[in-house]
Parts: structure tokens; C-alpha cells; sequence
């Protein structure tokens, strides 16, 4: 799918900041593509993009209002219908990761089609998969894991690409939800996906490829947490990971919407290790990635060293101090890449 740019970001009137994480994904790797927010009253959310009205969005040449939050259950809140037609009747398309699909609510379907406007659902695949066969594939894989929901799983991810591609590596993100689809421009949502389907959708997003070519793949929910472990698990059958990075936020308590208790970092790589060796045996944790944003300087390090001297694994937070301790495990135990060769001259040598 080809969604015009650029974006006006849509917040609703979401609780928190943590409920407008997809427009906050979208914002921090793809700002240039956003024109503004649109907020409604009681949005207790900002990605520090100008507020602005649909009016003022569309002189200023956005395309599509991205409805950019998650809820549970992924639900079109009914009070939000009239802003979505609105933005229609203005000229732009719509589009949406939530579970709702947009043209099932007959006003904005009506809206669409008087107008002209395309819809996006992103979460819904547009092709179907077959399911997960668990044959070892060519190339190698990284796969974020979580000890919860929104810890930093997507953000580990695409540091890691740049990290490593920086470094001389070929590799590639692959986006496994909304957001991280909003920002590749390719992926799949599997948690849309039907449960028999993941690890199949899984194994499409990361085919066969060349010996040293690396899918850095977003991981999604927790084996932990009651709601989403069994996504979680079919996005680790599928995506038969070489390598796994534990993502983890060292505040919280509690899982996200629930009351079970966070796992710890040792019972997730345990579990994870456990289950992954059904379709790679050689899985292996490489690294921490540590969300220390509650966290001043002298806490975010004492957390980091006491991490790393525990689990005897670099653990670094890769959007406040870089990536560089993950891409060196991964060069330590899988190889440095190779350099490129030279292209060869064309010049003639002198007589």
C-alpha cells in the first residue's frame, strides 16, 4: 500500500502518552512526514508536533489524517467518527491501525466513497498466509523480546538496523505492528493475523536471504502477559531468531492493563531460549535494551551496570547511549561483516 504523504496525526482524546504511541513512533523516525496533531479535548497526549485544526492541515499539504493511538482491543471510539468524515470531506485519506476496520462504520464508508478518499487499514493484511512450517531458513534473524508491552521493543529494533547497518552489516527492519508498518513502509501486523496464521505470516516477512544478511525483526507483547503471549509466541516460532535482545523497563511492576507481576529479565531470556529452540536450536540472547526514561543519568547507569554484570550481557539503552555494546555481541559471536569490495577503476592507465 502507497498512504500519501504528508500526515496529520490524529490523537483523539487518548488517557495517555502511552496510548498515542503509534503517532509518537511515526514523529521520532519519520518527522518529515508530518505536518501536525489533531487533539481533542481531554487528550492527555502530545508528540510535540503544532496543533492544528483539519483546515489548517490541508493548507499545509497533508494528504492522510493518521489515526496514530492504540486502545484495547484496537476499537474506533464512536465520538471520533465525525473528525475522520470531516478530514474526508477536506480532501484527505485515512488511515488507521486499529483493529476496527475504517470502511465497517458506514458514515466514514459513505464519506470515502462520495468523496474520492482512499482507506487504509494497515493492521489488516491484504494477502493471506499460509501457516508456519518451521524450516530452517538462509540468512540471520534478531528478534526484539519483552518482559511487557510498549517497553521499547519497535524503538530497539530500528536503532538496531541503523546500528548495524552503520557498521557495515546488511540488514533490515521488519515491522510486525502498526506503528513500525507506518514508518517501513512494509510489514505485517501480526497480532490482526489469525492465530493459526502467525508464525506463517512471521516466516513470509523474514524468507530466505543471503548467508549474511540480517531481518531485525519487532517483537510484539510478552510470553508473560495473559493477554498476548500467544502472538508473542507465534511471531518467535516464525521468525526462528538466531539472536534475541531482551527489551525491558526497569519502573514498572505490573504488566501493562493487568494486574500479573513483570517476569524477569532471566525468566524471559529462560523462556524464550525454551521455546524458540523449536525452529532454531542455536537461538542465543545477545543483549539488554533498557528503557531508562523514568530514570535520571546516575540511576540509568547504576540500572545498566547492575543489569550487565547479573545476566553477564551488555544492556544499554539504545535511544539515550547508542547501540554499540549490542552490534559488538553480535559481531563477537556471529562475525564482523564483510567489507564491501572496491568498485574497480575505470580509468586508463597511463602509457
Amino acid at each position: 500500500m502507497e498512504i500519501a504523504k504528508p500526515y496529520l496525526l490524529f490523537l483523539g482524546d487518548v488517557p495517555d502518552q502511552l496510548a498515542a504511541k503509534t503517532a509518537q513512533g511515526i514523529v521520532d523516525w519519520r518527522r518529515d512526514w508530518c505536518v501536525g496533531q489533531l487533539r481533542l479535548e481531554g487528550c492527555k497526549a502530545d508528540t510535540g508536533l503544532p496543533d492544528a485544526t483539519i483546515a489548517e492541515a490541508v493548507k499545509a499539504g497533508a494528504k492522510t489524517l493518521v489515526v496514530g493511538v492504540v486502545n484495547a482491543g484496537g476499537v474506533l471510539a464512536p465520538h471520533w467518527i465525525d473528525t475522520i468524515v470531516a478530514a474526508i470531506e477536506a480532501g484527505m485519506d485515512v488511515a488507521t491501525g486499529l483493529h476496527t476496520r475504517l470502511a465497517d462504520t458506514p458514515k466514514i464508508a459513505a464519506a470515502a466513497k462520495k468523496h474520492g478518499a482512499q482507506l487504509f487499514d494497515v493492521r489488516h493484511p491484504q494477502q493471506t498466509f499460509p501457516t508456519g512450517k518451521g524450516r530452517l531458513r538462509s540468512g540471520k534473524r534478531l528478534l526484539m523480546v519483552g518482559t511487557d508491552c510498549s517497553v521499547g521493543k519497535k524503538y530497539s529494533a530500528l536503532a538496531l538496523e541503523k546500528g548495524m547497518r552503520d557498521r557495515g552489516f546488511d540488514a533490515d527492519f521488519r515491522a510486525t505492528g502498526q506503528t513500525g508498518i507506518f514508518i517501513s513502509g512494509r510489514g505485517v501486523a501480526v497480532d490482526a493475523v489469525v492465530a493459526d496464521f502467525i508464525a506463517g505470516a512471521a516466516e513470509w516477512l523474514t524468507p530466505d536471504a543471503d548467508p549474511l544478511h540480517w531481518d531485525v525483526v519487532e517483537g510484539q507483547g510478552s510470553l508473560f502477559h495473559p493477554s498476548f503471549a500467544g502472538v508473542t509466541l507465534g511471531l518467535l516460532h516464525g521468525a526462528q531468531p538466531d539472536a534475541f535482545v531482551v527489551c525491558h523497563e526497569p519502573t514498572r511492576r505490573t504488566m501493562r492493563g493487568v494486574d500479573t507481576p513483570l517476569p524477569s529479565i532471566g525468566e524471559v531470556i529462560d523462556m524464550t531460549v525454551a521455546l524458540g529452540r523449536l525452529t532454531n536450536p542455536a537461538i542465543t540472547c545477545v543483549g539488554l535494551s533498557i528503557n531508562t526514561e523514568h530514570l535520571d543519568d546516575d540511576a540509568a547507569f547504576t540500572v545498566l551496570d547492575r543489569l550487565a554484570r547479573e545476566y553477564e550481557l551488555p544492556a544499554t539503552d539504545p535511544m539515550r547511549f547508542g547501540v554499540e555494546p549490542l552490534v559488538d555481541a553480535i559481531a563477537e559471536l556471529y562475525g564482523e561483516p564483510e567489507p564491501k569490495p572496491k568498485p574497480r577503476s575505470t580509468a586508463r592507465r597511463a602509457r
